[in-house]
């Protein structure tokens, strides 16, 4: 292989690609690796492999690291200067998604405190 060769298919994940056997190389390892993790999670979450208490941990760890193949290898999103702004679009996003899901656990978890009759009010409805 050439210097020149070594030089375009020599590409970081998520930059753009100077040619198009480069650029599929990096779908296919992109594709390998989020199948990869996707059988991982299959294999963890159906065997006993890890603690009963332990799955979850790894399965989150997996969800993180298929969500981090993602963004690298098809949304193309790097910490490079000029993809600043779709990191803080993502960031943004990912606060949002946070605040969400925390504000609806929050709710649901003291759903059932607020809608419940206060012990007083129960033995006035039994005493009736």
């Amino acid at each position: 292989m050439t210097d020149r060769e070594s030089e375009l298919l020599d590409v970081a994940p998520g930059e753009q690609h100077d040619n198009f056997l480069s650029e599929i190389s990096s779908y296919l390892v992109g594709l390998l690796l989020a199948l990869g993790l996707t059988a991982t999670s299959f294999y963890v979450a159906s065997s006993s492999l890890l603690w009963g208490p332990g799955i979850a941990v790894g399965l989150v760890v997996l969800a993180i690291a298929q969500m981090g193949v993602h963004l690298v290898f098809f949304l193309h999103i790097t910490s490079g200067p000029d993809n600043t702004n779709n990191v803080l679009a993502l960031a943004f996003g990912i606060l949002i998604v946070f605040l969400i899901m925390a504000g609806s656990l929050w709710i649901m978890a003291n759903l059932n405190a607020n809608m419940t009759l206060s012990p007083e009010l129960t033995n006035l409805q039994m005493q009736h």
